[in-house]
């Protein structure tokens, strides 16, 4: 535990929060899909935690919402534009919507799939064509823009850029994935360029589907990010953005897509990807300023793999859902990358791809086919405690996370979005 606590000290200025509960990013203030807040519900009822509402129309999208300063933020694509929205809070009713860019012109298009990163009153979000936007979170109004494609040379991926941006004090961090910027740092005020990285040989197919972490390891302050199969796992310098270390290895590079933000464990990265990757333990160590990567622990696929429904870090051990396209529980030991439990079958009837996320003790499964499973985390074995159905399914896929924030559970199902009550009485 005091190892998570540290972590979470070191990111306190990833973001501008306007309340300690509210979830302002992808995978949350310290987008390692962990909720810090206490006193929710331990179990639930049989047919669910209470829903406080539905809202509909939002648009074609799997992106997970985000919510801060009283509202909840997304990305749909609505008559034929892909934008952001924003809901309030207290009733799920809509603010504004801004369309900022064309949808992508394929049969595979499900929508823009990034998540707002609301700081200091400001929304930055990425489209699936890699236009990144800046809006005022009041009323919408686009502050300023980046384009991966025409400013950076990115190619688009075959299923979108799905990033969301970093914000870190003065600067947004995002991640063109491309061999004149892998990655890049702007003024989160004007958007105007600080410092951008180029890799040499350039980055490989299924770059720009993992987002950013910041973390300190091995004494240094660096980004940490999932970029193609050429690069994979990378850190580089918060100062400057020098590519300080990287594995690009099969089990950390994972062909057509890489998605997860590793975890960081003290001086380790768990890392684990799909699409032909695997699982690894990287341990980082730097001597002179160099910087070296030693795997611990490898699996390659199908011995162990998470898709794109994230993983956490409880204590010393990581939880997540196994398999492309798919969920089993299974838990793992940072300190050998050894599988401690599982991977087990799809939990309470669940099936399909599995976003996980962690509060007040449980583990929150959101799975492919609307069963939502909560869990009680142990090494030891696969503890279920509750499940439930979403109502109203939309019987497609839906792959947004789950996302706590002051005392409610959000689930997006393409163009709904639910809201749970999950606060204990």
């Amino acid at each position: 535990m005091k190892k998570m606590c540290f972590f979470a000290a070191a990111l306190l200025a990833v973001a501008a929060i306007a309340n300690a509960n509210d979830w302002p990013t992808f995978r949350g203030p310290n987008r390692n899909g962990i909720c810090a807040e206490t006193g929710l519900l331990k179990e639930w009822p049989q047919n669910g935690p209470p829903k406080a509402w539905t809202v509909k129309n939002l648009g074609l999208g799997f992106g997970t919402p985000t919510v801060a300063d009283g509202k909840i933020f997304g990305m749909g694509t609505r008559n034929g534009k892909d934008g952001v929205w924003a809901l309030k809070e207290a009733d799920g009713s809509e603010i504004w919507f801004t369309p900022f860019d064309e949808p992508r012109k394929t049969n595979q298009n499900n929508g823009p799939s990034g998540s707002p990163t609301y700081s200091d009153g400001k929304v930055c979000a990425v489209g699936s064509n890699g236009k990144l936007v800046c809006l005022d979170a009041t009323d919408g109004k686009k502050a300023w823009g980046i384009d991966y494609v025409a400013d950076y040379g990115a190619k688009v991926p075959q299923w979108g850029f799905t990033d969301s941006p970093l914000i870190d004090g003065d600067k947004m961090i995002f991640v063109p994935a491309t061999a004149k910027a892998a990655i890049a740092a702007a003024d989160k005020k004007t958007g105007k360029l600080i410092w951008k990285t180029e890799v040499s040989g350039g980055v490989g197919g299924g770059a720009g589907y993992s987002s950013p972490i910041k973390a300190t390891i091995a004494g240094t302050a660096q980004y940490v990010v999932l970029l193609g199969d050429k690069t994979g796992v990378a850190g580089f310098n918060a100062e400057d953005g020098k590519l300080l270390w990287n594995y690009a290895d099969k089990p950390a590079a994972g062909g057509v897509a890489q998605i997860p933000i590793p975890i960081i464990y003290n001086d380790s990265v768990w890392v684990s990807c799909s699409y032909g990757g695997g699982a690894a333990l990287l341990n980082i160590t730097s001597e002179g300023g160099k910087f070296s990567v030693k795997p611990v622990k490898t699996y390659k696929k199908p011995e162990l793999n998470n898709h794109h429904g994230g993983m956490v870090q409880v204590g010393d051990y990581a939880y997540f859902g196994h398999n492309q396209n798919d969920g089993q529980p299974v838990c793992v030991d940072l300190k050998t990358g050894d599988i401690k439990w599982g991977p087990e079958k799809d939990a309470a009837g669940g099936s399909g791809s599995a976003a996980v996320l962690f509060a007040d003790g449980r583990l929150y499964f959101r799975y492919q086919n609307g069963v939502l499973v909560l869990i009680d985390p142990s090494p030891k074995e696969l503890k279920v405690v509750s499940s439930f159905k979403l109502p109203e399914p939309s019987g497609k896929e839906h792959w947004a996370h789950p996302v706590i924030a002051n005392g409610k559970l959000y689930i997006r199902d393409q163009d709904k979005l639910h809201c749970f009550d999950v606060k204990a009485k």
